[in-house]
């Protein structure tokens, strides 16, 4: 898996690149809670779960079913107020589901694992992106690991792969806003 810190540095980037809402730190929290919470999965090992099962690790909370899910649900609990067939509504949902759907592109970007199943619970087949672009060293799954030299190599990879871009992103997008000011 990717770091929490890269779901999340993904969730923020894609936050900054539409016009500021009012409410943007509401935004971007639970844009990072979206990316974050499907690695939340490891918790099913303890219920007897294993990697491969469809509720074990990379399955049914990495899909894209789950994204939509989770969106839908962000959105009505938290911008309840918001017309649920309005233009605003959608974009609460789009924005949500890419940012959870990202956390499933960015495992399948890793090194190691088993695969993300994308299509769960249709299909629990397991999933990488094609070798060229299996360029993220994989995050250990312990706290403690994380904090070691393995650790180290996933946050240069990471800084490398997913930082650098979205630092590009997060440039041009600040001066496309600051001229459009103008």
């Amino acid at each position: 898996m990717a770091s929490a810190f890269t779901h999340a540095l993904v969730a923020y980037t894609i936050g900054k690149i539409p016009p500021k809402p009012k409410q943007f730190f509401k935004l971007i929290a639970l844009g990072i809670f979206c990316a974050a919470i499907p690695d939340a999965d490891v918790l099913t090992f303890k219920l007897g779960f294993e990697y491969g099962h469809v509720l074990g690790h990379r399955g049914f909370f990495h899909s894209l079913v789950f994204s939509f899910i989770l969106a839908v649900v962000v959105t009505r609990i938290f911008y309840y107020k918001t017309n649920w067939w309005s233009k605003a509504s959608w974009l609460l949902i789009a924005y949500f589901f890419i940012c959870a759907a990202s956390h499933g592109l960015l495992d399948a970007m890793t090194t190691g694992g088993k695969g993300v199943a994308f299509f769960a619970p249709f299909d629990n087949t397991r999933y990488f992106m094609p070798e060229a672009w299996r360029v993220i060293k994989v995050s250990p799954m312990s706290i403690s690991r994380f904090f070691s030299e393995w650790g180290w190599k996933v946050i240069k990879s990471e800084a490398y792969w997913i930082g650098i871009p979205c630092l590009i992103i997060l440039s041009i997008t600040s001066m496309v806003k600051f001229i459009l000011r103008k």
